[in-house]
């Protein structure tokens, strides 16, 4: 077999698929034998010399079709359309933001998708197939994938709902250091799912209100659904990143709150014994001529001045309302 190849199926039409078991059979492969889905890892260099032998791409489409960068859209080719799709990635200590591509090529009478990293929701529907409730047709297989492609941005997008939750709680315990770190990581996080599925609203929102031959409008309301979810997470995303900036500026107002009034005790506590250490510093000086110099009760006179004019101070700073 073709190294880079995962599967290529051909549907039964009944929910079911028979799978391919050569090279061979899969370069024999004839539209009368039923609906194809070929099932690819771009990366891999047969996958490539395939697709360029298959000619069913030209040379410019297939180098978009295997580029390592791609904005979800959809876009008239040659022999059918091709379709860029993201999805979350879920594999084991992968970051979700960080979104798996996939890309399809559809025509009346085959499908090939292709991806670089594994995609959970390709292995749904092809358990799906397996179990003979998988989709019967072209149609129904690219609103199978697009379908399970969106319902697992569920996880992620409840998950930043709850760690925004908790952000939130912190913010009322004031006793507990908050963890402005997490919470960049998280606006990050939220502003890069943001970026992927705002481009993917629009291909499939095309997809529901274009004409393609492969394409059925009983399934176009399938897809109008997944459009229809897909909006509700950019909402979802869109109302996660202003709650992670109010958080952001509420510690912020309370950080420059606490030292506006560490800032304020300081400065009271300074006024009140500017004058004081005036005095003192007046007093201080070594030369001749200073007053009570000879007088036994001059520094207790001065020590009960002094308490006397802090306590005016104080009183003056009381009616100001300054304390």
């Amino acid at each position: 077999m073709i190294n880079g190849l995962l599967h290529a199926l051909v549907l039964d039409e009944k929910g079911g698929a028979r799978a391919i078991q050569s090279s061979e059979d899969l370069h024999n492969w004839q539209p009368e034998q039923g609906k194809l889905w070929v099932h690819m890892d771009y990366s891999q260099t047969d996958v490539v010399n395939w697709l360029k032998h298959c000619e069913l791409l030209t040379d410019y489409e297939l180098e978009s079709f295997t580029a390592d960068e791609t904005r979800p859209r959809i876009t008239q080719s040659a022999n059918g359309h091709m379709l860029f799709l993201r999805g979350v990635n879920l594999n084991p200590a992968q970051s979700p933001e960080d979104m798996v591509s996939v890309r399809l090529f559809i025509n009346e009478n085959i499908v090939i998708t292709s991806r670089k990293r594994r995609l959970l929701s390709i292995d749904d529907v092809l358990s799906s197939l397996k179990d003979n409730k998988g989709p019967c047709s072209i149609s129904e297989l690219v609103c199978a994938i697009t379908q399970k492609l969106t319902s697992r941005m569920q996880s992620v997008i409840n998950s930043l709902d709850e760690t925004l939750d908790g952000f939130e709680e912190e913010i009322d315990e004031p006793s507990k250091r908050f963890d402005n770190q997490a919470l960049s990581q998280l606006r990050r996080q939220t502003i890069a799912l943001k970026r992927y599925l705002k481009p993917q609203k629009e291909a499939l929102t095309t997809m529901v209100n274009g004409h393609y031959e492969w394409l059925l409008d009983d399934d176009k309301a399938k897809l109008n659904e997944t459009t229809n979810l897909l909006i509700r997470y950019l909402e979802e995303l869109d109302s996660s990143i202003e709650r992670a900036q109010i958080i952001q500026q509420t510690v912020t107002n309370h950080v420059s709150e606490q030292l506006n009034q560490r800032m304020y005790v300081m400065s009271v506590v300074a006024a009140l014994f500017l004058p004081l250490g005036f005095l003192t510093g007046l007093l201080g000086v070594n030369v001749g001529g200073i007053p009570g110099t000879d007088n036994p009760y001059a520094f207790t006179l001065f020590i009960v001045f002094l308490v006397i004019l802090t306590g005016g101070i104080g009183v003056y700073f009381k009616n100001k309302k300054w304390l």
